[in-house]
């Protein structure tokens, strides 16, 4: 699968205010949970091409966009809409739960 969109403090509020909704995790390489996610996430964006976009953001590189969301732990995945957020999940989860909560929130 080809590597998401990793996102940087220039690309940010381009990337999220698009119409099309944007999943945006928020995670770091040293982070266990993170990395455990990370294949779910890739899952998500390849079966969810075309209703949602998915991308990425490395808090170690990008610490003023964690601290601009209140990104107080990783992973955190937040779902943007026209610039504003309208879904958050903290934490790793199974790939069901995760696809249950994004479509709870489109």
């Amino acid at each position: 699968m080809a590597a998401l969109k990793e996102l940087t403090l220039d690309t940010f509020d381009e990337t999220i205010a698009s119409a099309t909704p944007t999943l945006v995790d928020f995670w770091a390489p040293w982070c266990g949970p993170c990395r455990a996610l990370s294949p779910v996430v890739e899952e998500i964006a390849g079966e969810m091409a075309g209703t949602i976009n998915v991308a990425k953001c490395n808090v170690d590189d990008n610490q003023d966009l964690a601290m601009r969301f209140h990104v107080m732990s990783i992973p955190t995945l937040v779902l943007f809409k026209n610039g504003q957020e309208i879904g958050r999940t903290v934490g790793a989860m199974p790939k069901v739960r995760l696809f249950e909560e994004i479509k709870r929130n489109l």
